[in-house]
This record gives C-alpha cells, sequence and structure tokens, in this order.
C-alpha cells in the first residue's frame, strides 16, 4: 500500500448540486480514514470555480457527486492549474455523467443496456418508448428526479417533473428484475452488490436514509448469483467502463432481467459514494480491502493514470 505518512491530502467536498449533502458526508469518511494513515487532511468546501488548494497539496481527493465535481468542470479546473486529483479525467467523467453520452458509448461498444430515447420535452419528435418506462434526467447523480412510470398518469407526473431538470429526459424501457451495482479499482471488478429496497426502488431516500430517516434498504454482498450470471454482469460492468475510457475506479448500476438472467447496464459513477452506507466499500470490504486501504488505492491509482 502506498505510504501516504505525512503527506497533504486536500479533499475537495460539497459542490454546488443537488448532492452536496452526500458529499460532505463522504467527505467525513475519506477524511477519518487518511487520517489513520498518518495523512494531513486538508478540507476545502467547493460551491463554485473560486475555491484555493493549499500550495503542498500531495494530491486533491476529489469527493463532489453529481454537478461540477462529476462532470468534468472540476477536473478542467484542477488540470489548468497544474493539481493532481483522483478519479477520472476531463473527457471520461463529461461522458459518464451524461447519461445520454454514455448510452451512445455503451451502444457503440455492444454493451447491452436498455433501449432509450433522449426525449426533448417540447420538441416535435413523439416518446418512442413504451409504458412501463423510465424516465431520468440525464444529468443528475443519486436516482434525483428518477420515475418508473406504468400508467399514463405516472407518465404525465413525470415529465412535469422532469421540466424541473432540463428541457430533455432521457426516457428507458423498464427492466423488472434485480437492481445491480458492480465497483471496479483499476483493473479489478469487485463482487456484485444485490440493492435490495424495501419498498419502491433504490430512490435517494432509500440510498441514504440517513438523511431522512425514512428508507431502507437490504444489501446482498455478493449477490446470489450463478457463476455464470455472476461472470456475465462482471463482464457488462467492466465493457461499460472501458466504453466510455473510464479511468481509476467507480461503480457500474446494472439491472438483472427476471426472466432470463440478461444483464443491462444503466450508468457509470465516476465519484461513488463513499459513506458509511455506501456501497463501493462494501464491495471492497468484501475481498478484504478496508476503507483506509481503499483510499489509498484510489490514490496510487489515480498517481498511474
Amino acid at each position: 500500500m502506498l505510504d501516504l505518512t505525512g503527506k497533504t491530502i486536500t479533499l475537495l467536498k460539497g459542490g454546488p448540486g443537488s448532492e452536496r449533502t452526500v458529499s460532505l458526508k463522504t467527505a467525513e469518511s475519506v477524511a477519518e480514514a487518511l487520517r489513520s494513515l498518518g495523512v494531513n487532511v486538508v478540507e476545502v468546501d467547493v460551491s463554485g470555480p473560486d475555491f484555493e488548494v493549499p500550495e503542498d497539496t500531495f494530491i486533491a481527493m476529489n469527493l463532489i457527486h453529481g454537478t461540477f465535481g462529476e462532470d468534468g468542470q472540476l477536473q478542467a479546473l484542477l488540470e489548468q492549474r497544474g493539481i493532481r486529483y483522483t478519479g477520472a479525467g476531463v473527457v471520461s467523467s463529461r461522458v459518464c455523467f451524461d447519461k445520454a453520452l454514455s448510452k451512445e458509448k455503451f451502444i457503440a461498444a455492444g454493451v447491452p443496456t436498455p433501449r432509450s430515447q433522449n426525449y426533448v420535452l417540447d420538441g416535435p419528435e413523439p416518446l418512442s418508448i413504451g409504458l412501463p418506462l423510465v424516465s431520468k434526467p440525464p444529468r443528475e447523480g443519486s436516482s434525483v428526479g428518477v420515475s418508473i412510470c406504468r400508467t399514463e398518469e405516472d407518465l404525465a407526473k413525470a415529465l412535469v417533473e422532469a421540466r424541473k431538470f432540463g428541457s430533455s429526459t432521457l426516457v428507458e424501457d423498464f427492466i423488472e428484475g434485480k437492481e445491480l451495482t458492480i465497483g471496479i479499482l483499476g483493473d479489478q471488478v469487485l463482487p456484485i452488490i444485490h440493492i435490495e429496497p424495501v419498498e419502491g426502488f433504490y430512490d435517494i431516500n432509500n440510498k441514504y436514509p440517513w438523511m431522512n430517516g425514512t428508507g431502507k434498504t437490504l444489501y446482498h454482498c455478493p449477490a446470489e448469483l450463478d457463476e455464470e450470471t455472476t461472470r456475465r454482469v462482471q463482464e457488462a460492468a467492466m465493457a461499460a467502463f472501458k466504453s466510455c475510457g473510464t479511468e481509476v475506479y467507480g461503480r457500474v448500476d446494472v439491472m438483472l432481467r427476471s426472466s432470463d438472467n440478461a444483464p443491462f447496464v444503466l450508468e457509470i459513477n465516476t465519484i461513488p459514494g463513499m459513506t458509511s452506507s455506501s456501497l463501493l466499500p462494501k464491495a471492497a470490504r468484501a475481498v478484504g480491502i478496508e476503507f483506509p486501504e481503499l483510499c489509498a488505492r484510489i490514490i496510487e491509482l489515480s498517481l498511474a493514470a
């Protein structure tokens, strides 16, 4: 493991987007882990481009989920300033954050993914995806603004909700089955996690119950899947990761269709949550990588990239 003793590592946290609270929680966990390794941790709350990084920073750890941190903007600023940072680069961050762009990459590379349409809300082109379907903002994370539509009434509500996030929404075939997520660390595919919300789907309430005290989700790691299905899911996740040129680490979300155990890749998270309830640390722990080591591995892989 990379020796980080005495190094100054700056944690960039917060951000201006809808996932700010989650980012702050991630930074708490990462700061504690790095301090246990003897790191001099500096935390910088970022609300926009006017932030300062200490001159003696060994590397900046980007912990800003969603807008500004995960979409390539922050990465571009850090590169302009000559500051090393963790995670995916400018181009791959932008592609992975935009679900419509990443979907194009998946299709071009032959990665299995649900049929979709980038539906312009006031455009002339009619909706070509039939019910049931999923509507999601192309450039939001943590399932913000996601709607599962089984009826025309559901769809009408979803399209009203979609207007809060822009002039278009990504509409996909709804895949009935298990929600899975697969962590990737360098060239290592981590064990599959089966996500089982007690009620509803894996929305922000069920992802982060500490935010509101309402949601509840069961996590099965490793997922109880047969060897062949496990192989196909992990191969699809890595193929998606590579199709977008993603560097260092991330988490790939997949639906496993109930009728035939076929995997369908939904999206790539280039800055997955690192809170106490987050999934990448769960998967890493399942193969003996404890949280401080995971943070060090991310830094080591980022320096190599």
